[in-house]
């Protein structure tokens, strides 16, 4: 199967994956712990589109622990992500892919964990983007550990990495945290 097909086929599930779980901003939160972020570490998340499994409790519980925030800004086509900080309560504008993400304003910073969206994951560590490239070029290009957020069902058997897809630290589900 190629890569467009799982994507549509991923998209699908994670809209099902959604409807069963509307409490996973909560369950995700209450495994914050198990992340092990040290103390003062920055922590670039994600503002959610559609039914992605959304970050936002858990970083509010970041944030309340002394954590900086960011999210991600697309730059340009082809580019890595720059990482701008980001407080609750800050206006976030949208890109021209219709995702909200910090005023060009904002500090740049440069984060030590990145919460990453995705469409499917393996047991491997292997994830399933949109197909833009653009978490893929900011994590080779960063020191960051790379957490993918995720819904458990959105796990598949396995997925064919190209050489430029960069695979996950970890991953954090409803059911917990597991590392690769």
């Amino acid at each position: 199967m190629d890569k467009s097909e799982l994507r549509k086929l991923a998209r699908t599930r994670r809209a099902g994956l959604a409807r069963d779980v509307p409490d996973l901003m909560a369950r995700i939160a209450a495994f914050v712990d198990d992340l092990k972020i040290p103390a003062h570490a920055i922590v670039a998340g994600y503002w959610p589109i559609r039914d992605e499994a959304d970050p936002r409790a858990l970083m509010a519980v970041l944030a309340a622990r002394g954590h900086a925030l960011a999210l991600p800004r697309i730059e340009a086509q082809g580019a890595p992500l720059s990482f701008r900080r980001w407080r609750d309560g800050d206006e976030l504008i949208d890109n021209h892919h219709g995702i909200a993400q910090p005023r060009d304003e904002a500090e740049r910073v440069v984060p030590d964990a990145i919460l990453v969206p995705l469409l499917a994951f393996d047991g491997a560590g292997h994830r399933l983007g949109y197909g833009g490239g653009y978490y893929d070029r900011t994590l080779a290009a960063l020191k960051a550990r790379a957490i993918g957020v995720a819904y458990a069902g959105q796990e598949v058997d396995a997925l064919s990495p190209e050489p430029h897809d960069h695979p996950l630290d970890m991953i954090l589900t409803q059911n917990g945290l597991r590392k690769f």
